[in-house]
C-alpha cells in the first residue's frame, strides 16, 4: 500500500456548521457526488481525484484509529466528521474507502453535528422530526379544551345548573358519526350516562350523566383513547339558552356591547374578553366539573385577524417568507414528478442558485389601504356566548362545536359602514317574531347579513374618513322561509326595511342605503347556490312607503378600478379590496407583455374586471365565467365603459377553452405535427371526462376566492351554482373583430377560485402550442403551486394512464399533481420566471401571489 504524507490537507472553516469541502445539502444524491473507486496515486501525481483527497484526509486526521472497528471522537478529527451519511454508501451499499471514509456508514457510525441536531436523512433525525410533529399534534389537541363549546344539542331535557355540571364534551370523534354511533362506543366501553348526542359533519359530541360518580368513572374512562388517528380528548360543555329562554328583548349602546348582567341558566359563568375589550360575566372561573380549569376564549378579532398584532411591515414580511416556503415546494414537487429518462428542466437545476426557489420572488406589494379595506362583509347570524342574537363572526368552527358568534367590532378589516349596518340588524334580531339560525337543528329564519360597498368613482381617497368614500350599499339579508307562513314573513320583511332606513337616516352621518335583497337558502350551511332565490325590497322614503318589488334586474351597485366602472351583482365576485387589486391586474397586465396583436383570454373573468382593465392594451379580450350574474354584469361594464373588443362567455372554463382556443387560432396558423397532435388531444379532453376529472371535486364557481371568509360557514364561493349555459353567443364584440383577425400573441390569465383549475382546463392550456404565456393569480398559494407542478413538468416519453385512483382523497395537492402530471399528453412544458405576492388582505394570513409562466416553441419564433 501506497504511503501517504503525514501532514494533514488545509481545511477551510465551517459554514454555518456544514463543512464547505464536503457535501453542502445532507439530501444530496449520490448521483450528484459522482464518487468512482479508484487506485491509490503516488504523492507525485498532479492531479488527484477528489475521492483520493478525502481518503487522505481522513488517514492522516485519524492515524492509528483508522483500523479500530469504532473510531472514537477525538480532538484532531473535523468537527463535521461522521456527521453526515454516506450518500453514496447509502445509495449503493458500499464505498472505496471503507473506515477511512470521513462519512459515517451507518447509523451506529453517525455522530451529533456541532450545532447538537442530526443529519436530516438519518433515522434519529427522523425520529425527532416524528416527536416533535407529534408534540405539535398533542398541544394542538391540548389546546382542544380550551376551547369554548358553546352549545349542547338538547331538546328540552333539562335546563339546571345541575344539567351542565353532569354535562361533558368530547372531542376529535369521526365525523360520519351520529348518536347511534355515540352511544355504541359508550356501551362498548362500560360507560353509565343519560343522554349523548352528536350530529353527523362534526367531531364534538355531547355526553350528560345521572351524577358526579358516573361522570368521574367516565372521564377516567375515556380521556386519552384512540379513535383511529386521533386522541379523544373531554372538554367542558359550555352551553347557553337557545330562543326559547329569551323572554325580553335586549338594546344595544352604539357597536359596544353591554355588560351581561349575570349569566343565563346553565351557562358557564366565566369571564372572557369581548370584541370591545371589557369582560363579561360575573368573574367566576370554575370549571363545570368544579376542576377550576379555566377556558380561554378567542375573540372575533383573533378569528378574522390573526396578524392584526403586528405591524403592517412585519406583516408583509411574514407573508414574503411564507409565500417562499410555498414556492419551494413546487421545485422539490416538480424534481419529483420529472419521468425517469427526461433531464430536469434547466429552471429546477438553477434553483440551487436562489435558495430552492423555482424562480425569482419580486416581492410583496403592501396594500395601500390598511384598516377597513373590505368592501363586502358576510355577517353570521347566531348567538353570543351570552345567549344574545348577534350579528358579526363565528368564533370557531362548526364541525368542532362552536357556533358562538361576536360583533365585529373590534377587526381591523371591516369598515365602519358595514360595523353599523350589522349593529341595525342586530338590534332589528332583539325584536323579531322570527327565530335565528339553529345550527345544530338547521331550523329558524334569520341566517346571514352581507353589506356590499361601492366607492365614489374619481374622488381621492380619504384614509382618516373612509365613509366619505362610499357612495353606494347593498344590503343582502338571506333567510330560510320554507316552514314559515307568508304573511307574518312579509311583515317582518317591511319592519326590516324600515329598520335598515331609519338606522342609515339616524346614523351621523347618515349612511348610503342602494338596495336591500331577500335571499332565500335552505341548504343546511350558509353556502348559497348562484340560483337561490333573490328578491328586491323597497327601501322607504321620507314622503311615503312604496310597494314591495320583485324586480331584481336593479339590485347593483358600482365601483371603480383604474377609472373603469363596474357594475356589481348581490351574487357576482369582485375583489373585496379594491385599491389593492388595482395594483393586482397592473402587474398582471404589465408582466402579459400585451399588445395589438395579443388576444388575451381572462379565465375565471367574474364581472370582467381584468380583461375590461387591459382591454385597451389588446386586441381581443376573451373572459369566461360560469356565474350567469356575473357574466351580465360583464356585458354591462363593457357597455358602461365603451369598450367594444370584449367577449364573455357563460360556461364552465374546462367545457369551452378547448374549443374557443380551436376556433380563434387554428384557422389562421399551420401548426407543425407536435402543435397539431396537442390540438387533438385538447378536443379529446373537452369531449371527454378524464379520470383525473373524477379525482377532483368539481370547483363551485369561477369566482368564488374571498381566504378571509373561510373561518366560518357563513362563507361562500359566490360563483356556485347551478349548470352554466353552454352556448357562446354571449358575447360583446366590435364590428371589426372577427375570427380571421390574426392574433401573433396569445396570453392567458387566470384568476381561479382557492380550488385551483380544473384539470381538463389545465391540460388544455399545456397543450395549446400556441399558447406561450400564462400569467396565474392566486389567492391560495397552495393550489397555485399545485397546478404549475402539472404545468411546468416535462411529460413523460410514453404517457401513462392512471388507472388506479383509490386513495387520491388522501393525498396532498401537490401529491395529486404528480400523480396527474404523469399522465400529461406529450407538450412542452411552462417554466416560472417570476413571481410577487400581493397583499390584498392586511391583518390576515392570506395574500394574493401572481407567477408568470412561460414557453417557446420553435415553430413560432418568426411569428
Amino acid at each position: 500500500m501506497a504511503s501517504f504524507p503525514t501532514e494533514t490537507l488545509n481545511l477551510p472553516p465551517p459554514i454555518n456548521g456544514q463543512d464547505s469541502t464536503s457535501h453542502n445539502e445532507p439530501l444530496q444524491n449520490a448521483d450528484d457526488e459522482q464518487i468512482q473507486p479508484s487506485i491509490p496515486q503516488s504523492t507525485d501525481d498532479v492531479t488527484t481525484t477528489a475521492a483520493e483527497k478525502r481518503k487522505r484526509e481522513d488517514v492522516a486526521t485519524e492515524g492509528p484509529q483508522s483500523e479500530s472497528a469504532e473510531p472514537s471522537p477525538s480532538p484532531s478529527l473535523h468537527p463535521l466528521h461522521k456527521t453526515s451519511l454516506c450518500s453514496y454508501f447509502r445509495k449503493v451499499g458500499t464505498c472505496c474507502h471503507g473506515r477511512t471514509c470521513r462519512y459515517a456508514h451507518g447509523e451506529e457510525e453517525l455522530r451529533i453535528r456541532p450545532d447538537n441536531t442530526w443529519d436530516p436523512t438519518s433515522e434519529r433525525a427522523k425520529k425527532a422530526r416524528k416527536l416533535e410533529d407529534g408534540d405539535k399534534c398533542e398541544a394542538k389537541e391540548d389546546a382542544v379544551e380550551e376551547v369554548m363549546m358553546t352549545e349542547a344539542v338538547v331538546d328540552g331535557d333539562g335546563d339546571g345548573d345541575q344539567d351542565v355540571e353532569l354535562s361533558k364534551c368530547l372531542v376529535h370523534l369521526p365525523r360520519k358519526w351520529h348518536s347511534d354511533n355515540l352511544k355504541k362506543f359508550l356501551a362498548d366501553h362500560g360507560i353509565l350516562y343519560k343522554s349523548a348526542k352528536k350530529k353527523k359533519g362534526m367531531t364534538v359530541g355531547f355526553v350528560k350523566f345521572e351524577s358526579v360518580e358516573q361522570l368521574k368513572n367516565a372521564v377516567e374512562e375515556l380521556e386519552g383513547i384512540s379513535i383511529g388517528n386521533k386522541t379523544l380528548k373531554v372538554a367542558n360543555v359550555v352551553p347557553r339558552s337557545f330562543d326559547k329562554n329569551i323572554k325580553s328583548p335586549m338594546t344595544l349602546s352604539g357597536n359596544a356591547k353591554q355588560a351581561s348582567e349575570s349569566a343565563v341558566p346553565g351557562e358557564l359563568a366565566e369571564a372572557h374578553a369581548s370584541s370591545n375589550g371589557h369582560e363579561d360575566g360575573n368573574g367566576n372561573d370554575e370549571g363545570l366539573a368544579g376542576d377550576g380549569s379555566g377556558l380561554k376564549v378567542k375573540s372575533a378579532r383573533d378569528v378574522v385577524t390573526p396578524l392584526a398584532h403586528m405591524s403592517y411591515s412585519d406583516q408583509l414580511e411574514h407573508k414574503k417568507n411564507s409565500i417562499a416556503q410555498m414556492l419551494k415546494k413546487l421545485t422539490r414537487n416538480a424534481r419529483k414528478a420529472c419521468p425517469n429518462g427526461v433531464s430536469l428542466p434547466e429552471w429546477i437545476m438553477k434553483s440551487r442558485e436562489i435558495g430552492g426557489l423555482p424562480c425569482k420572488l419580486e416581492g410583496i406589494l403592501g396594500s395601500p389601504l390598511v384598516n377597513g379595506y373590505r368592501n363586502k362583509c358576510e355577517f353570521s347570524v347566531g348567538y353570543s356566548l351570552q345567549a344574545k342574537p348577534t350579528v358579526g363572526f363565528m368564533l370557531g368552527n362548526f364541525r368542532e362545536g362552536v357556533t358562538a358568534v361576536e360583533e365585529p367590532v373590534d377587526c381591523p378589516n371591516v369598515s365602519e359602514i358595514a360595523c353599523k349596518y350589522a349593529s341595525i340588524f342586530q338590534e332589528f334580531l332583539q325584536q323579531s317574531d322570527l327565530p335565528v339560525w339553529n345550527r345544530f337543528k338547521n331550523s329558524g329564519f334569520w341566517r346571514q347579513l352581507t353589506v356590499r360597498e361601492g366607492r365614489t368613482p374619481g374622488k381621492p381617497l380619504d384614509v382618516e374618513n373612509l365613509e366619505v368614500n362610499i357612495s353606494e350599499v347593498m344590503l343582502i339579508v338571506q333567510v330560510s322561509s320554507a316552514t314559515f307562513d307568508d304573511a307574518v314573513v312579509n311583515s317582518e320583511f317591511e319592519r326590516l326595511a324600515k329598520a335598515f332606513a331609519a338606522g342609515a337616516t339616524a346614523s351621523s352621518p347618515s349612511l348610503p342605503l342602494t338596495a336591500l335583497v331577500i335571499q332565500d337558502h335552505q341548504g343546511v350551511s350558509n353556502v348559497a347556490p348562484a340560483d337561490a332565490p333573490l328578491r328586491l325590497l323597497s327601501i322607504p322614503k321620507a314622503d311615503g312607503e312604496p310597494e314591495e318589488s320583485n324586480d331584481v334586474v336593479e339590485a347593483r351597485i358600482h365601483d371603480s378600478i383604474s377609472n373603469l366602472r363596474f357594475c356589481i351583482s348581490p351574487t357576482a365576485f369582485f375583489q373585496v379590496n379594491t385599491l389593492a387589486a388595482e395594483k393586482l391586474y397592473s402587474l398582471g397586465g404589465d408582466w402579459a407583455d400585451l399588445g395589438p396583436d395579443t388576444l388575451l383570454f381572462d379565465v375565471c373573468c367574474g364581472t370582467g374586471t381584468i380583461g375590461l382593465t387591459l382591454a385597451h392594451r389588446v386586441g381581443m379580450v376573451i373572459g369566461i365565467e360560469m356565474n350567469a350574474s356575473a357574466v351580465s354584469d360583464a356585458h354591462r361594464n363593457a357597455e358602461i365603459n365603451g369598450i367594444k373588443n370584449c367577449r364573455f362567455v357563460c360556461a364552465k372554463a374546462e367545457d369551452v377553452m378547448g374549443s374557443l382556443l380551436k376556433d380563434y387560432l387554428n384557422p389562421l396558423w399551420e401548426e407543425d405535427e407536435h402543435a397539431s397532435e396537442g390540438s387533438n388531444k385538447e378536443i379529446t379532453i373537452a369531449e371527454e371526462k378524464d379520470s383525473s376529472r373524477d379525482n377532483v371535486p368539481e370547483n363551485e364557481g369561477c369566482s368564488g376566492q374571498d381566504p378571509e371568509n373561510d373561518i366560518a360557514d357563513s362563507n361562500c364561493p359566490e360563483g356556485s351554482g347551478k349548470e352554466p349555459q353552454s352556448q357562446l353567443q354571449k358575447d360583446c364584440t366590435s364590428e371589426g373583430n372577427s375570427l380571421a383577425q390574426p392574433f401573433k400573441n396569445v396570453v392567458a390569465i387566470v384568476d381561479p377560485p382557492r380550488g385551483g383549475l380544473h384539470p381538463t382546463v389545465i391540460k388544455i392550456l399545456r397543450t395549446h402550442a400556441r399558447l406561450q404565456r400564462l400569467v396565474y393569480i392566486s389567492c391560495n398559494p397552495e393550489t397555485l403551486v399545485a397546478n404549475a407542478i402539472e404545468l411546468c413538468t416535462p411529460s413523460p416519453d410514453k404517457i401513462e394512464k392512471n388507472k388506479d385512483n383509490r386513495g387520491w382523497r388522501n393525498m396532498s395537492s401537490a401529491g395529486l399533481a404528480r400523480h396527474r402530471a404523469k399522465s400529461m399528453p406529450i407538450s412542452k412544458p411552462f417554466q416560472p420566471v417570476k413571481a410577487m405576492a400581493v397583499d390584498l388582505f392586511p391583518h390576515t394570513s392570506h395574500c394574493e401571489m401572481v407567477m408568470l409562466l412561460e414557453r417557446t416553441y420553435p415553430a413560432f419564433a418568426d411569428d
